[in-house]
């Protein structure tokens, strides 16, 4: 059989759209409507993409020229209209939307998140003239705000370099946000090219930058008033001012791990009251060392994470207490618990007071724990029960070297300036917590008399260090439990910091409450403790336990209750 003859023309060109449409007819699709049928009822039918579109070519007198697929999506049938309407593409989803919002940045959103440039998505990002001068003003020093500027001033550096143009009319057109690899941010960076001349109120001092950004906030809005140009600050004043100029002002919120402190993760889970009559026809259990694994398949799967701590207290019953140490697939594997509440399994000589304290010594005494994170109220033992933990495992089983204390010297009230001495010494009256816990724990063996009390502590001093966080950069911690007290007022970055500083064999150990934060920018939802319970939860070799119950003394409960 003789080979057709090769075309003679160069087929009809494809448009972009054109890639996305199917043109093969369904076998379905081969049979003609009824000429019956309103078009109420076609529309509302299944989708037939090809089915009117021989009849659309018949009316044809002359053979036309070879049709492209965009003229034969159009020829299609008026049933194919609903399929595109019910499933629009992003494009047309953000056309709908209008154009983007132009974000108008403060100057502490930039010394607060250095990274804030590139977490508008598709919108645009104004920096006044001001700002970049408030930047340069804050660039020298060894603090966190210096050094954020200065990453900020790299940034912009960047970005500034990888646009080939550098003319005032170039610039005045946006830099691409997305030049240096930030593929998230699809928005344009613009900065302040011409001298904007606004009459602001007469109660406003001129010559204030806050006074000024609300200015170019005020011109920007009144030159582009079909675009929504918003200012975004940190400053709770400037906001105020800003809308009381009815100019729209929004708080950074990138920043925030979670809208809402409630939703953060508490590392306990109450079993149903029926977890034995759902669970146990398919259950599997078997005892290895001393301690009882359960393996369940069921609806309570899903919900469970790698070292979640789960109990079930029903009256007339055995209560349960357990630890998920393993999930595959549609199967957990629970692992019971060790009873610290016994006089018998006391840690250096404390014992668990309730159902928290007990879950939280048996993630601090676990040897494949090498995080642990414990937030709770005042009095609630966060740090008496990981001293107890961590002289247990380094006096009695070797298992680390020394215990290392670190926290953030943020004070509550008026500093009182330098305090003289080595570093242990300047941190010595921050580490009044460390000191009350040691004493209850050296009281705790009476049988020692004075002598011996004055030899164990001296031989716990020698295993406690105490550390400024300012020089913990570049370390590396080997076999050391680390514990970091007041961890709120950790920023995400700093937190960071510390726990990459871990070595072979290390565990660090973050204790804090959400409710006493000190550090100003921070809150609950952007706090670095927050941060890592965040990220850290479900990871096989880390643990969280939310402390509920104060066991300080009643007028401490009391207090953090009514005050």
């Amino acid at each position: 059989m003789p080979l057709p003859k090769p075309p003679t023309k160069r087929a009809s060109r494809l448009e972009p759209e054109a890639f996305a449409t199917t043109l093969t007819p369904s076998k379905r699709a081969r049979t003609p409507a009824p000429l019956a049928t309103p078009p109420s009822v076609v529309a509302a039918a299944p989708v037939q993409p090809a089915a009117a579109a021989p009849a659309a070519l018949l009316k044809k007198s002359t053979p036309p020229a070879p049709l492209s697929l965009v003229d034969t999506q159009a020829a299609a049938s008026p049933a194919a209209a609903p399929k595109d309407a019910t499933k629009p593409s992003r494009t047309k989803a953000r056309k709908s939307q209008g154009a983007p919002k132009l974000f108008v940045l403060d100057t502490n959103v930039l010394m607060h998140d250095p990274t804030s440039l590139f977490r508008f998505e598709e919108h645009d990002v104004y920096l006044p003239m001001i700002t970049l001068e408030e930047l340069d003003g804050h660039k020298k020093g060894m603090t966190e705000v210096a050094r954020n500027v200065r990453q900020v001033s790299r940034e912009l550096d960047q970005l500034a370099a990888h646009h080939k143009a550098s003319s005032l009319q170039a610039m005045a057109e946006g830099l691409p946000l997305d030049a240096t690899g930030h593929r998230e941010a699809s928005g344009k960076l613009f900065f302040q090219t011409q001298l904007v001349d606004v009459a602001l109120p007469q109660g406003l001092p001129q010559g204030k930058a806050d006074n000024q950004i609300l200015g170019v906030v005020q011109a920007l809005k009144a030159q582009q008033p079909e675009r929504e140009v918003v200012l975004v600050s940190k400053d709770i004043n400037m906001r105020i001012k800003a809308r009381a100029l009815g100019l729209p002002a929004e708080d950074y919120r990138n920043d925030k791990t979670l809208e809402d402190a409630d939703l953060l993760y508490t590392g306990v889970q109450a079993l149903p009251s029926d977890f034995w009559e759902r669970h146990g026809k398919t259950m599997e259990s078997w005892n290895q060392a001393g301690i009882t694994y359960y393996r369940i398949s069921g609806p309570l799967v899903p919900s469970l994470l790698i070292n979640q701590l789960v109990y079930l207290e029903a009256p007339g019953a055995a209560p349960l207490y357990a630890k998920v140490n393993e999930i595959t697939g549609k199967t957990a594997v629970l692992r019971t618990l060790r009873d610290y509440s016994n006089p018998k399994h006391a840690v250096w000589g404390v014992t668990a007071r309730n159902r928290e304290q007990n879950f939280a010594l048996n993630l601090l005494m676990d040897p494949d724990c090498d995080f642990v994170t414990l937030t709770g109220s005042a009095g609630t033992g966060k740090t008496l029960l990981t001293l107890a933990a961590g002289l247990h495992q380094v006096l009695d089983d070797r298992r680390y070297s020394e215990i290392i204390v670190t926290r953030v010297t943020v004070p509550v009230g008026e500093d009182i300036g330098f305090l003289p001495g080595t570093e242990e010494e300047k941190m010595g009256p921050w580490m009044g917590a460390l000191d009350d816990n040691l004493e209850v724990l050296a009281r705790g063996d009476s049988s020692a008399g004075e002598w011996g009390r004055a030899a164990t502590n001296d031989l716990v001093r020698s295993k406690i260090k105490i550390k400024s966080l300012n020089f913990m950069r570049g370390r590396t911690f080997l076999n050391k439990l680390v514990i970091i007290d007041e961890a709120q007022n950790l920023t995400p970055k700093q937190m960071k910091t510390l726990i990459t500083r871990a070595g072979p064999g290390t565990k660090i150990v973050c204790l804090g409450n959400l409710a006493q934060i000190d550090t100003p920018y921070l809150t609950e939802g952007s706090s670095g403790l927050t941060y890592a319970v965040d990220r850290f939860k479900g990871w096989g070799h880390s643990g969280h336990v939310t402390l509920a119950r104060g066991e300080r003394s009643r007028l401490a409960d009391f207090a953090s209750e009514v005050l």
